[in-house]
């Protein structure tokens, strides 16, 4: 299952991979964030803690392969987000 919004990854410049997502979240400009479920809660929770701190809206996805394939890349992805306009 597929969480709604998936299909703006592929409409938007988007940001994959938790490190990068967490620089662009300290500096701003992320519009939406997507984390996987399945993802190591290690990574994952920070980021949904960081998204609530800085009023970014996120979504959890049900895998990373689900998440990595709405990315455009072969592998899975604990995180993304598209970049706000």
């Amino acid at each position: 299952m597929v969480a709604d919004g998936l299909s703006e990854l592929s409409d938007h410049s988007i940001i994959v991979g938790a490190k990068q997502l967490r620089k662009a979240l300290n500096r701003g400009g992320v519009g939406r964030v997507f984390l996987a479920r399945d993802a190591d809660p290690a990574i994952t929770g920070p980021l949904e803690q960081l998204s609530l701190q800085t009023a970014t809206e996120y979504t959890w996805v049900e895998t990373m392969i689900d998440l990595g394939r709405a990315c455009g890349i072969d592998v899975g992805a604990a995180a993304a987000a598209t970049v706000a306009h």
